[in-house]
């Protein structure tokens, strides 16, 4: 039996991924798409620093249960959209690390396309870790865009994060180049650094599977943003409610630095989740499904009635 088998959802048929591309200047961005009707409004989730869009939220993992964010939320009613950021999948290679605002920029590009074939002027976002950093720049950039925003393994200053603490020791690395190794070891440490047992090692070889056939190395954008430039969001500049999700044993954001955070957002209808028994990669976890439900309630949840 799956581990997810009573907790996930079923639905009668999978929904078919289109494939789109959009450009940023001369950089080429792979953006990915599935539905299964317009119900509710369009998503788009944003990638972490070392996979690509479609190993993080349409992943298959045969005999291990329902990996794929998109299948579950397209499912759910959801137009649910998703992006290589550039150097990433199957986006242009540049020479450029793929930072933060480099980030922001491809979400501007791909939410453009998101609005031209939707029609809708607004949509949910989530990003997971650096993917959470470069959706809270970009509602702060464009809010017009933004109805609701989901920050999972979201790092708001990196105060107390051993994880961090760690990573710089390779600062002047990242400073000097644009790229760093990410082979199948990495890959397996990402579901071991923080708390062993929290996800199912299958998940971890089918992840590197995925990935590995764009190389070993990834940009160090986000990585020295990480451990060199944070803050990079301002909370009191994010207009949209919120929903900030942090694992039990996440070892890059503190629950203080999160909550520190949330208090400073504008927006009262936020919400402040942490989920019992995961890491800081929750989308890949035992879990995973109350992610799931905790977005899909915040995300259809009615406004305060004194913001009607």
């Amino acid at each position: 039996m799956a581990d997810d088998e009573h907790a996930t959802p079923r639905f009668a048929a999978t929904p078919t991924r289109t494939e789109y591309a959009v450009t940023k200047g001369a950089v080429a961005l792979a953006v990915y798409h599935k539905r299964m009707g317009y119900r509710l409004p369009a998503s788009l989730p944003a990638q972490s620093s070392s996979n690509s869009a479609l190993s993080s939220f349409d992943l298959a993992v045969p005999g291990a249960g329902e990996y794929s964010m998109m299948n579950v939320f397209a499912g759910l009613g959801f137009d649910v959209w998703t992006m290589d950021h550039e150097n990433y999948g199957r986006s242009s290679r540049t020479s450029g690390n793929s930072d933060i605002a480099s980030g922001v920029a491809d979400l501007i590009a791909a939410s453009e396309l998101v609005v031209h074939e939707t029609g809708q002027p607004r949509m949910h976002f989530m990003g997971e870790s650096s993917g959470a950093l470069r959706a809270a720049a970009f509602a702060m950039v464009r809010p017009e865009r933004v109805d609701r925003l989901v920050l999972n393994a979201f790092t708001y200053t990196g105060k107390n994060s051993p994880t961090l603490a760690k990573r710089a020791e390779q600062l002047d690395y990242f400073r000097t180049h644009s790229r760093r190794l990410r082979d199948r070891a990495m890959i397996r440490s990402i579901f071991t650094r923080d708390h062993p047992g929290t996800s199912d090692p299958a998940v971890a070889e089918a992840l590197a599977d995925a990935e590995l056939v764009f190389g070993d190395e990834v940009p160090t954008g986000t990585y020295l943003d990480m451990t060199a430039n944070l803050p990079v969001v301002d909370p009191l500049e994010v207009q949209a409610p919120v929903m900030i999700v942090r694992g039990e044993h996440d070892g890059i954001a503190s629950e203080e630095d999160l909550l520190d955070f949330f208090r400073r957002l504008p927006n009262p209808d936020r919400q402040f989740v942490v989920l019992p028994g995961a890491a800081h990669a929750v989308v890949f976890g035992h879990n995973r499904h109350q992610l799931w439900h905790i977005m899909h309630a915040f995300l259809t949840m009615p406004p305060r009635r004194d913001r009607q």
